[in-house]
């Protein structure tokens, strides 16, 4: 096998145990469930840019099939409806494809076609978001968002056609969303800016081939002028 193909199969364990360790962490509680956000949300979208975003994809859904297993988790709904969110925020991340555009906008066409999903179409508005960031995606904060917003998309309309959840319950997440989601963007951002800096140098010292690194989303004022 190519050096380079196994040192990204390398990188990828390290990563799904790194992220193994902060799965265990937990953020916020996800609204009408009783699982948990973990640190790992800020984690699984930068895997994707490290890793290039399918490597970074396999990674995220390892860590979480591991997850469930040693937690012992029942495979319900809900657990399955969180193992592909995060995965389609590694792809968003890490891709310079606009193609992944079509997952928002697949979620609002979804969300709105589902009968209380329609009463509540101004929540979908939120997948707008990605898109935009698109065009805008060497600024980190905008890939951060776009990463988090494609997560919420996703999961949002899983939740909405597995549990029903009413129009009204949609429109009082709206203020909370933003909050949350807010929050994960930054914690994304800071992830990703402390690892990639660390690695680039890590990369030019050691060679490590099979790891992608930022040059522009390096600590430096060029970044903050610039890639912010």
């Amino acid at each position: 096998m190519n050096k380079k193909i196994l040192k990204k199969v390398l990188f990828v364990l390290i990563f799904a145990a790194v992220g193994l360790a902060l799965s265990q962490l937990p953020f916020t509680q996800i609204v009408g469930s009783k699982q948990n956000f973990s640190f790992f949300d800020f984690m699984a979208p930068a895997s994707g840019a490290f890793l290039g975003s399918w490597f970074g994809a396999i990674s995220v859904l390892v860590v979480k099939l591991i997850n469930v297993f040693l937690k012992h988790q029942n495979l319900d709904l809900v657990t399955f409806v969180r193992l592909f969110p995060l995965v389609l925020a590694a792809i968003y991340f890490g891709t310079k494809s606009k193609w992944i555009s079509i997952v928002p906008l697949a979620c609002i066409a979804l969300f709105i076609c589902h009968p209380e999903g329609r009463g509540a179409w101004v929540f979908s508005l939120y997948w707008l978001i990605p898109i935009v960031a698109l065009f805008v995606k060497n600024r980190l904060i905008a890939n951060a968002l776009g990463a988090t917003f494609t997560a919420h998309a996703v999961g949002s309309v899983a939740f909405l056609y597995a549990f029903n959840l009413k129009a009204a319950v949609w429109m009082s997440l709206i203020p909370q969303v933003f909050l949350e989601r807010v929050t994960m963007a930054i914690g994304i951002w800071v992830f990703y800016l402390v690892v990639n800096s660390v690695l680039d140098y890590l990369v030019k010292k050691f060679n490590f081939e099979g790891l992608c690194t930022n040059q522009n989303h390096r600590l430096s004022w060029k970044f903050f002028k610039n890639f912010a």
